[in-house]
């Protein structure tokens, strides 16, 4: 079945970087569309990035553009996320996951098949 596991998360001071990682396991290593989603106490979950792995499509959500970068690396199965200056609302369980579609067409709004266990990323 269908594996995810982050890691990279930390504490870092305002204006710092973190670069997540999510390692996938999966039949199929580019024909699917991966994300990363974030989640802070008393808050809704929230979309941050996504991919489609076929041809490196990227979407942000508004709140991180021209900060954060998600990126994939097929050779290692693995989907980044890039967070450069970061601001301490950008604190949250940071989430990968992935849903077994050709490209990311729906935006985060759109169900996803398998959820990682989540990364704590805290910005003091």
């Amino acid at each position: 079945d269908v594996q995810l596991v982050e890691s990279g998360g930390g504490l870092v001071q305002a204006g710092g970087s973190l670069n997540l990682s999510c390692a996938a396991t999966v039949n199929s290593n580019n024909l699917n569309c991966m994300g990363w989603f974030r989640q802070a106490p008393g808050k809704e979950r929230e979309g941050v990035a996504s991919i489609t792995r076929i041809h490196g499509g990227t979407a942000y959500a508004d709140s991180v553009k021209g900060r954060f970068t998600i990126s994939h690396d097929n050779a290692k199965n693995t989907v980044l996320l890039q967070m450069d200056s970061l601001k301490p609302e950008d604190t949250a369980v940071y989430y990968c996951a992935i849903r077994l579609d050709i490209y990311c067409i729906g935006g985060f709004d759109t169900d996803y098949l398998t959820w990682g266990q989540g990364t704590q990323v805290t910005v003091s």
